[in-house]
């Protein structure tokens, strides 16, 4: 099963299993949810396409003692009514939890108006956000599980690109996928799998993570072998850099921030020829990788 349909199912049980939970969507993924909304239209409301009205029910919901679902595309979610979560939900702290589908590419051909690469980056200037990032359905699933029976907001980044492996959700906490005594990799979502594959034949730890806020500073100083750090995730480059920095600040190191450019692809093509032309894919990070640990 595809995260965004994971992520629909799992609502839907969540919402038919807790009187005090709903649902609030702005027409996307209706196909997904309109069951549910039939069984309880008092808790599961499609507001149209109105996203800062999304937010705003989402957070009032929140308000009147429910634990809401918000969601819709994350260009949407995110960048659109980012003044909305920055208030209703932040400023007023309430607690919810924000999904937001399509990723940086999924929906390349929308062009644009649909890619949202800046998503982590803007909620990650809100000092109590919880942000996640499953890599498959599996992780889809337990992660929404665990987020809406919690508290405070958090924000799911629900996206077609997958990783094979599934890993237990472990919030502030790196899985240690690889021992080396070389680099250290951190891959950031749903990147895992090209990271794996772009290392074969290194000699280099790689460390995982679904949840990315809060991040894992212990986790990266306890492995930390040569002191040339990786990063690599799936949204804008050096979003996450600020944090290996805090935890290494007192650390020698070497930094290699891989990620989406800032400069604009202003092409439509599918979502794997985004990922490439931004050297996401395994070849892209082995390249990068080649380059930033060759022998100086």
């Amino acid at each position: 099963m595809d995260a965004r349909t994971q992520f629909a199912r799992t609502t839907a049980h969540l919402v038919d299993d807790d009187p005090s939970i709903a649902a609030v969507y702005a027409e996307i993924s209706g196909q997904l949810l309109a069951d549910v909304e039939r069984r309880h239209p008092d808790r599961v409301v499609n507001v149209g396409i109105r996203e800062q009205l999304l937010v705003s029910v989402g957070a009032g919901m929140a308000l009147a003692g429910l634990r809401p679902v918000v969601h819709t595309f994350g260009s949407f979610l995110v960048e659109r009514a980012f003044e909305q979560v920055k208030l209703d939900f932040g400023h007023q702290d309430v607690g919810g939890v924000l999904v937001g589908s399509a990723g940086s590419f999924d929906i390349a051909s929308g062009g644009r108006t649909h890619q949202s690469p800046g998503d982590i980056a803007l909620l990650d200037t809100l000092p109590t956000i919880s942000l996640h990032a499953p890599g498959n359905a599996a992780e889809t699933d337990s992660t929404l599980r665990a987020v809406v029976a919690g508290s405070g907001l958090h924000y799911v980044r629900v996206v077609g690109q997958t990783n094979a492996l599934t890993h237990p959700f472990a919030p502030g906490r790196f899985h240690v996928v690889r021992r080396g005594a070389g680099a250290t990799v951190i891959a950031l979502g749903p990147v895992l799998d090209a990271v794996l594959a772009a290392t074969v034949g290194r000699d280099v730890t790689v460390l995982y993570a679904s949840t990315v806020r809060p991040f894992d500073a212990p986790g990266l100083r306890s492995v930390l072998g040569s002191g040339d750090v990786v990063l690599v995730e799936p949204w804008l480059a050096g979003t996450s850099a600020r944090h290996v920095a805090d935890a290494l600040r007192d650390v020698p190191h070497r930094l290699l921030a891989l990620g989406v450019a800032r400069e604009e692809r202003r092409h439509y093509g599918t979502a794997e020829q985004h990922v490439a032309a931004h050297g996401l894919d395994a070849a892209g990070i082995a390249r990068s990788l080649s380059d930033f640990l060759a022998p100086r």
